[in-house]
């Protein structure tokens, strides 16, 4: 499964990238229009210089006495020269030349009008019926120096502009999805078995549907899930009644049927009887493993409930059961003591049952809080272990039950908000079971 991203994330960087998009589209538009509109000014310029160059050098060279000889501008003082500028006459003959000039700039015949070259942008023209001939040169890196400069100052703000973007955007998406926020943490924080409506307020109107449909699939869950336990209970209770009525009357039976055939089917009838109570009691707490209200409103300490437990086992099948608790004096817990009961008393059966009979059977409680149920036998297969929580399901075994034991516990510990782990090999063996959960603190 991928990994999911969330709305305010994409929100955020989503928007803030598209505000940078918008920033360099509008950049680069900004630099096309600048500099064409430089380009049109430097060329203005270049011809406004070659004309009144052009004027000034034809006066000087009439003046002359050899008007042939070719002559050089003098600097009145050192400085870079930007344009640089070629009079030659109507054979090709330069006559003047600025005091920086590069004659490789210019081409060996004299053209008119303005081009470009890899290097300078040129600008000629003529006077005097095409007797005098000037053209004047511009490097391009300048131009391109100050598109580069230009460039720099327009994208500098996006220093400052991303992260701002990034965090006003993100307070800005936050606050507003605020409500949303709210929504997804009271659906985190509920644990498996509350199926009350979801408080929503200020929803966007876009999820109020969303979350209507919500409160409706859990009604519909929750009266689902309370006709079922209510079946399974009201079932259970009603047949305890006349199953313990129907138990007396067998026993009184069997204790007045002379010995031979019909005492030993009064005997099975009783122990179908018994087997059927057993399963009545099963679907009681099955019922209430499933009903909810599994967490104590006011945490205690749990080891007492536990000693309980097993000493009520221990009248029965004496040092078959061995309990070790923690150093603490006290593990303190919020699952509800009936609850941890009923699950522990599932956990032993289930570990006494299909345990080996001449090993005994360990419960633990760790310093942790950490409950285990530990009995020796063969390694349950992997593909049986995933499936002994489900209902009336059981293992390989010849051992009787019904196989609601496992699922039962399982369920509490849903409701508790923890998991019931099993475990074949038992933890530091390399044979039998083990059943262990974290208890709610």
């Amino acid at each position: 499964m991928s990994e999911t991203i969330s709305l305010q994330r994409r929100l955020g960087v989503g928007l803030t990238l598209g505000v940078v998009l918008l920033w360099l589209v509008a950049t680069t538009l900004t630099v096309f229009i600048v500099q064409h509109s430089i380009d049109r000014t430097l060329d203005s310029s270049l011809e406004e210089t070659a004309q009144r160059i052009l004027s000034l050098a034809v006066v000087e060279i009439f003046s002359r006495e050899e008007s042939n000889l070719l002559q050089q501008v003098a600097s009145l003082r050192p400085h870079e020269e930007y344009i640089t500028y070629l009079v030659r006459g109507a054979n090709g003959t330069p006559l003047l030349i600025s005091h920086d000039v590069d004659l490789s700039v210019f081409p060996e015949t004299p053209q008119t009008g303005l081009r470009s070259t890899t290097t300078h942008r040129l600008y000629g023209t003529s006077a005097v019926s095409d007797t005098f001939f000037i053209e004047v040169a511009e490097p391009l890196t300048y131009r391109r120096q100050a598109t580069r400069e230009m460039l720099a100052m327009l994208l500098l703000p996006l220093a400052v502009l991303v992260p701002l973007s990034l965090i006003g955007i993100w307070w800005f998406v936050r606050h507003s999805l605020g409500s949303l926020l709210a929504y997804r943490q009271a659906l985190e924080a509920r644990n498996a078995g509350d199926l009350s409506p979801v408080e929503a307020q200020r929803l966007p109107a876009e999820l109020v549907p969303i979350a209507e449909a919500v409160d409706q699939l859990l009604a519909r869950l929750r009266r689902a899930l309370e006709a079922e336990r209510s079946f399974t209970a009201n079932s259970a209770h009603e047949l305890r009644t006349p199953l313990a009525a129907s138990l007396a009357q067998v026993q009184r039976l069997r204790r007045e049927a002379p010995p031979g055939p019909l005492q030993d089917r009064a005997g099975r009838i009783e122990d179908s009887l018994r087997e059927l109570s057993r399963l009545s009691e099963k679907l009681m707490q099955l019922a209430k493993a499933e009903s909810g209200g599994l967490l104590a409103e006011t945490p205690q300490n749990v080891l007492p409930i536990v000693v309980h437990v097993v000493d009520d086992f221990r009248r029965v099948f004496g040092t078959r059961l061995e309990l070790s608790l923690p150093r603490k004096e006290r593990i303190v817990s919020s699952i509800d003591p009936d609850a941890l009961a009923i699950l522990l008393r599932n956990l032993i059966e289930n570990a006494l049952k299909h345990g080996q009979q001449d090993q005994s059977v360990e419960v633990a409680v760790s310093n942790e809080g950490v409950l285990r149920v530990i009995n020796a036998g063969p390694v349950v297969p992997a593909e049986d272990l995933c499936r002994l929580t489900d209902r009336f399901t059981r293992a390989n075994t010849r051992a009787g039950g019904s196989g609601l034991g496992l699922a039962i516990a399982h369920a509490i510990a849903l409701g508790a908000g923890v998991s019931l782990a099993l475990i074949s090999p038992a933890t530091g063996r390399k044979d039998g079971f083990e059943a262990s959960l974290r208890l709610p603190r």
